[in-house]
């Protein structure tokens, strides 16, 4: 059977597609052309990815319409039947010869091969050369934005603009202008053997019944239009021998019969259905009232939008027995719920069983990683439990995670059919992938659960299991395949000298998080929930004690260095009755983050630094920020003290915490964070988001848009978005700031003794200096040295040596470009004309 689908969602290995009346199929990856099965055969074959071999998702989008034809349909066990299909156009248009062949016909295509001037494309028609040229498919690929050119593979709608040698040759179009006007004619000598599903003719209407219409078109074709597919909008307007616009939705390889819809959507060639928006699926309407009932099939209903939606006969009640049918009169009101939506019918889905209106998950994209949910065992392999959640929600319980111990007998302890409390360790709604797990231990626990890295903050306590017991210690897994390592030294407070022996695979523990880089994705853990204190603990808990409900987010404070760490600062806060200590990170020391590198490094212990802000008091010390971007908008109360003080067009001044492949997450003061999306990083084209973004950064941003029942932010950072008005104002206080720092800087490094650090404050950029050459490297740049100079490495790449004829032991005249104080490195010019510039 030849039908009209259209692409619902697109998979690694297949494309689902919806289907007219509320079904659905879908293509398998070796479906799509015999070219593209060429290249997956090249895969396997090769062991490497061919180069013309694009992936599904690289060549298809949901929403996009394509001919289908019906390969195989298969009931499984559960009843429900599953629609096989192919899109290949040798199947498709296996009706069609090359003599039938001509000008106006609307054919699928695939793209066979890429040429000089155009694509070879296969439209399954035997002894029949098609060919695309390049100036005929400029407005597709401008439209569709998926690269420079068409990719093999690719399923197009083309118009035969050019016939020769009696249909051998033929040249196609896939100009949006043309396939969108394209019609299917008397001329086209179109017959019931070979016409073809998304077809655009005219037609007349010839009767009209309850539940549709029936249609005649080309000269001597009928066919007939249900009920779902007469356009809303004249549905009451239709009247016999009227003419209409129709496209054929499918045509039956026996008894030839034709279905046609009147859709707008559908009218236009190369066009795309209506879409329901993502936050409407799983919606419950409290009010939706009949507009017809059909009594073979269902409902029809109009929801609180306005929107029509369908429901079968099964899901307008619990069962046959309790239906009632005069419930269904129209004007009647019911509660439902959108449990679908039909792409090919424009159309919601919906149920009116109570068990269905009341159900906590529909699809996989409703389940959270850490939910407990309740499902039914429905088969039992090596591999592990397969499980049913809901209906079309299925998850797989590895055979690790069937009990807190390893089962060597599983099917003594469970039996299909079996009610199992599950808690889920992943969900990806994107592949349809739901992983279980069945530990007591994990599922009753109430400490937190630990799904990303960005979590992960010292001090964290929480449950995970065993996967790698080694003699270097132990690998913990936690939710969504986080995972980090355990230490020897860290298994126990008593040595343990074979950690495979103590600890077994699926174990699980009670893990402390002692450090995170999240951007690396590595996690040091510990099993030592507590230890014996030392002197130093000893002074750190008192400290914690005098802390507590003592300092509040946003006071300011003056501290001392007690001591320089790594990543930051251990610092004391002064006051009179002692001092607490707290931790700077090194990049709060500053708003900008070579600053912070610099403070930090110049810095020593017993430095008394004022106007320091309180940030946090989590953790095992109260953290502080010098930021003066983010104390500024503490002071002003430009803050949000927790999400539900959020409000879309904030414009708020936080931090980097971490920088990912899909965009930027943001900390603001009082621990409110939100996510920045690639989309809506920079003004600029976003290719890698770490090019835009460094961790700690200080940044202003602007609330975009707020989901409360997740509690989630999403941001702009986007400088054309985030001004508050007077950006050169801004701007000068940045400068401003910088400078000042800058300065605190030379200041820190003056009061060392060594001639490295004094040699480092006098430097400036546009300096003239008297160098002698010390080395030329191999890439062409200098290395100089000079008594203005010691101790620091003076380098001038191959540009900046300009045309000067230099040797090792000549003296030069050099300007200063830049200096850094971190590395004791300095960048210098030879460059006449830079040297003629200085004032």
């Amino acid at each position: 059977m030849l039908l009209l689908g259209c692409v619902k969602e697109v998979s690694d290995y297949e494309l689902v597609i919806s289907l007219p009346n509320g079904l659905s199929g879908f293509v398998p990856i070796t479906q799509i052309s015999d070219a593209y099965s060429k290249l997956l055969s090249m895969q396997v074959a090769q062991g490497e990815l061919p180069e013309d071999l694009n992936s599904l998702s690289d060549m298809y989008s949901p929403g996009t319409l394509v001919r289908c034809i019906v390969t195989s349909v298969q009931k499984s066990d559960d009843g429900r039947r599953s629609i096989k299909l192919s899109i290949d156009p040798k199947k498709v248009n296996k009706g069609l010869n090359a003599s039938a062949l001509a000008t106006g016909m609307l054919l699928s295509g695939s793209v066979s091969s890429v040429e000089d001037h155009g694509y070879l494309i296969d439209i399954g028609v035997i002894g029949t050369h098609a060919f695309l040229p390049h100036e005929k498919a400029k407005s597709y690929i401008k439209a569709v934005k998926r690269g420079s050119d068409l990719k093999i593979g690719q399923n197009l709608n083309c118009v035969i603009v050019e016939v020769k040698n009696e249909g051998r040759v033929v040249r196609l179009s896939i100009d949006r202008s043309e396939v969108a006007a394209s019609l299917a004619t008397e001329r086209q000598n179109w017959t019931l053997s070979n016409l073809l599903p998304g077809l655009v003719v005219k037609a007349r209407v010839q009767k009209i019944f309850p539940f549709g219409m029936k249609l005649t078109f080309l000269s001597y074709f009928t066919g007939i239009v249900d009920f779902m597919h007469i356009d809303p909008e004249k549905s009451m307007n239709y009247s016999p021998d009227q003419v209409v616009k129709a496209c054929i939705l499918s045509v039956h390889p026996n008894s030839k019969a034709v279905r046609l819809t009147l859709r707008p959507a559908f009218l236009h060639p190369g066009g795309s259905p209506n879409q329901l928006s993502s936050d409407r699926m799983g919606a419950v309407v409290e009010e939706s009232t009949v507009k017809a009932f059909y009594k073979q099939f269902g409902a029809l209903f109009e929801l609180d939008d306005g929107t029509l939606a369908f429901a079968r006969l099964k899901h307008l009640s619990k069962n046959r027995k309790s239906f009632k049918p005069g419930a269904f009169k129209a004007g009647c009101k019911h509660k439902c719920r959108i449990i679908d939506y039909s792409l090919m019918d424009e159309m919601c889905v919906v149920s009116l069983k109570y068990q269905i209106i009341e159900a906590r998950f529909l699809q996989y994209r409703d389940i959270q990683t850490g939910d407990v949910v309740q499902g039914k065992m429905l088969s039992l392999k090596p591999i592990g439990m397969q499980v049913k959640v809901a209906d079309g929600i299925k998850g797989l319980v590895p055979s690790l995670h069937l009990a807190d111990v390893i089962l060597k007998q599983p099917e003594k302890k469970y039996n299909i059919g079996d009610e199992v409390r599950c808690r889920v360790l992943e969900c990806n709604p994107a592949g349809k992938k739901l992983i279980l797990t069945l530990k007591k231990s994990l599922i009753q626990s109430k400490l937190p659960v630990l799904s990303n890295y960005e979590d992960a903050t010292p001090g964290l306590i929480t449950h995970g299991f065993v996967v790698c017991a080694r003699e270097f210690g132990c690998i913990v897994k936690f939710y969504n395949d986080v995972k980090g390592l355990v230490p020897k030294n860290e298994l126990s407070s008593e040595p343990i000298s074979c950690p495979d022996k103590v600890f077994y695979e699926g174990q699980v523990v009670k893990v402390m998080v002692l450090k995170c880089e999240p951007q690396q994705e590595r996690l040091l853990l510990s099993f030592r929930l507590s230890s014996k204190s030392g002197p130093e603990d000893k002074r750190e808990c008192t400290s914690k004690e005098k802390q507590e409900v003592k300092y509040q987010i946003g006071q300011i404070v003056d501290v001392k260095v007690l001591k320089k760490k790594d990543n930051g600062l251990e610092v004391a806060i002064l006051e009179e009755e002692g001092n607490v200590v707290a931790w700077i990170p090194t990049l709060h020391l500053s708003d900008f983050v070579a600053t912070s590198k610099l403070l930090c490094h110049c810095l020593q212990e017993g430095d008394v630094l004022p106007r320091v802000m309180c940030l946090s008091d989590k953790g095992e010390h109260i953290i502080l920020s010098r930021k003066s971007a983010v104390i500024s908008a503490v002071q002003e109360e430009q803050v949000v003290r927790n999400f539900f003080e959020i409000q879309p067009g904030m414009l708020l001044t936080g931090y980097v915490r971490n920088v990912m492949p899909f965009g930027v997450f943001v900390e603001f003061p009082f621990g409110v964070t939100g996510l920045a999306p690639k989309v809506s990083m920079s003004d600029k084209f976003v290719t890698d988001t770490k090019d835009h973004f460094v961790v700690g950064q200080t940044v202003i941003a602007k609330v975009m848009n707020i989901d409360e029942e997740k509690q989630r932010v999403l941001l702009n950072l986007k400088v054309s978005e985030c001004s508050s008005g007077d950006s050169a104002a801004e701007s000068f206080a940045l400068l401003n700031q910088y400078f000042k720092e800058l300065k605190e800087i030379k200041d820190l490094l003056r009061r060392g003794e060594s001639s490295t650090a004094q040699g480092l404050c006098e430097l400036v950029p546009g300096k003239e200096l008297q160098l002698v050459v010390q080395d030329v490297r191999e890439d062409g740049s200098a290395l100089f040295s000079g008594s203005c100079v010691t101790g620091l490495t003076v380098t001038a790449t191959h540009y900046h040596l300009g045309d000067k004829n230099i040797a090792p032991g000549k003296k030069m005249k050099a300007l200063v470009l830049h200096v850094d104080a971190l590395t004791s490195e300095v960048y210098v010019s030879l460059r006449e004309e830079l040297l003629k510039q200085r004032p």
